[in-house]
């Protein structure tokens, strides 16, 4: 395999920005990389009505230069109380891609969550109905259930009787990390995709009390045992079209990481591509890892496949120290595996173009 690879520019269908300072920190790792983008709306308050959605994807193209092409693709949050006739006509106009179900509770800004599918039938009845994509957080919140459990009892209990209930909802189980959701999501005929982080296919949850408590590979859903780590691998390497790239990169400053009651989320979006392809240099496929970061989840969208590309070379590994990027008087830790990615994006970067100087002649 060649040392040196054009792939089309790919897609992230799972990312986090926040708002404000943060969002116009992290942006632009993904806009330089990434053609379009699923945005997720646990803001405070989160983006439940077409009208806060609308706000919130003026802001996030606010901090974008004049005409860059970068799309984020907005999603609402689902509540016990969401506006059908709302949201319907929000997909008829195309502002809303997706419908993000959270688990009250059940992670980041998640309080204002489904307390019970029971609540949100009509929702879901109407977006069968219409083709609009449920994206589900899989974790249930019972303190009985092992955190490490959540994922697989949330497929049992909650997922296969939902997808019973509404056989025609296109459904995502995102950020799957399970063996178990990888079995789920293979044994389904149609209609149910999953999306994978880069970082839970680099690290089990090992990572997470190696030289003590490190709160930066903290994560929700928690990074599993290596076999489920493995199962994650197969799933994204063997071009299974049901399986894509998502990167759940979700920034939070140093300060509220770093904390006696810590935040869950990794950074991951400078890092994303190039942990990815070590993953699959690594697994011997290289030659299937543009169907997982650019061609399955537009087709499971329905979105047309890019047509620019990046090209992505291989470097000696780097055992450089974690870096951080400024957010106001803070940092947020980037996602950098032990030894760092040996591959590197060296064309395709969309960066804003310099303005011209004024001229003094």
């Amino acid at each position: 395999m060649s040392e040196r690879l054009t792939l089309r520019r790919p897609d992230d269908f799972h990312l986090h920005l926040r708002d404000g300072d943060m969002m116009r920190a992290v942006l632009p790792f993904t806009a330089e990389v990434f053609a379009r983008a699923i945005v997720m709306p646990n803001l405070v308050p989160p983006a439940r009505a077409v009208a806060e959605i609308v706000a919130y994807r003026d802001r996030i193209r606010a901090c974008l230069p004049p005409d860059h092409p970068f799309e984020p693709l907005m999603t609402a949050y689902l509540t016990d109380d969401t506006d059908v006739a709302d949201l319907e006509a929000g997909a008829a106009d195309g502002v809303v891609k997706a419908v993000k179900l959270y688990p009250a509770g059940a992670t980041t800004n998640s309080d204002s969550g489904v307390t019970s599918v029971a609540r949100v039938e009509r929702v879901l009845e109407t977006m069968e109905r219409i083709g609009l994509p449920l994206l589900v957080h899989g974790e249930v919140t019972d303190p009985e259930v092992d955190i490490f459990d959540r994922e697989a009892v949330y497929i049992d209990r909650v997922l296969d009787p939902l997808r019973r209930r509404f056989p025609g909802l296109r459904v995502v189980l995102e950020h799957a990390t399970t063996a178990d959701a990888v079995e789920y999501v293979r044994s389904a005929e149609s209609g149910l995709a999953a999306t994978i982080t880069p970082h839970h296919l680099v690290i089990n949850r090992n990572a997470i009390f190696q030289g003590g408590i490190n709160p930066h590979m903290y994560c929700l859903p928690v990074a599993k045992r290596e076999r489920h780590r493995r199962a994650l691998r197969d799933a994204a390497t063997t071009g299974d079209s049901r399986f894509f790239l998502g990167t759940d990169s979700a920034p939070h400053k140093r300060g509220d990481k770093e904390t006696d009651c810590g935040c869950a989320g990794i950074f991951n979006a400078p890092t994303a591509i190039s942990s990815v392809l070590q993953v699959f240099d690594e697994e011997d496929a290289l030659d299937r890892v543009e169907a997982f970061t650019s061609a399955n989840g537009a087709r499971f969208y329905g979105l047309p496949e890019n047509t620019d590309h990046i090209v992505v070379q291989k470097t000696l590994p780097s055992d450089a120290a974690p870096w951080s990027v400024p957010v106001g008087d803070d940092q947020v830790r980037v996602f950098s595996p032990a030894a760092s990615s040996a591959w590197n994006i060296v064309d395709g970067l969309i960066r804003p173009k310099p303005k011209a100087r004024a001229s003094t002649g």
